[in-house]
């Protein structure tokens, strides 16, 4: 992700700030499609090279969009514009993994109050503690909570996937589609005077 976004300039200064932020979603979009793919049980590199694909993606994404709103601004405003932006970003991701938490919660409670095997944890607190220990569960049993795990997490990343098509939505409707660039001089701070 910082490695990519601090290469996003080549790209946006090439292309404009909405459509390197519209290739970025676009491509974490794809990324996120792909993890309820890889196959159980996977080889560890698979998600490994698609989470960095997802940052890589990412990075392209966000950085624009910032850079994008603060040249729209003058330089007495950027700090303010910076902030609001940032504060967003914060207050979206936040719930976002409250949201994406609990659906994962939901999918492995539901997974367990449903099992046919018995000796599971009973409670999600436990699931942690059984995974880490699985000589404390029968072979059926372990195999059935890891197999609980990868649902969840294969709903969370479907989930993701909706809230980056979403995203792009709002980005291609309502971005502009030429941020506009405030020459440096009508934006300068005023020098000072004695």
């Amino acid at each position: 992700w910082p490695v990519s976004a601090a290469l996003s300039d080549r790209v946006y200064n090439r292309i404009g700030f909405r459509r390197t932020a519209v290739i970025g979603m676009s491509g974490a979009l794809l990324v996120l499609l792909c993890f309820p793919l890889l196959p159980y049980p996977g080889a560890a590199w698979q998600p490994a090279l698609l989470m960095l694909l997802l940052g890589a993606t990412l990075g392209l994404f966000q950085l624009p969009l910032i850079v994008g709103v603060q040249s729209t601004v003058g330089w007495t405003e950027r700090g303010t514009t910076t902030a609001s932006v940032l504060f967003c970003r914060q207050v979206g991701q936040s719930l976002g993994a409250a949201l994406f938490g609990a659906v994962a919660n939901g999918v492995l409670a539901s997974r367990l109050a449903d099992a046919p095997v018995s000796g599971l944890p009973g409670d999600l607190d436990a699931v942690s503690h059984a995974l880490e220990n699985p000589s404390e569960l029968s072979a059926a049993a372990t195999d059935y909570l890891r197999r609980a795990v990868d649902t969840a997490v294969d709903h969370v990343f479907t989930g993701a996937a909706a809230a980056a098509a979403l995203a792009l939505l709002v980005l291609v409707l309502l971005a502009p589609r030429r941020f506009p660039v405030l020459k440096e001089h009508e934006s300068a701070p005023p020098a000072p005077q004695d």
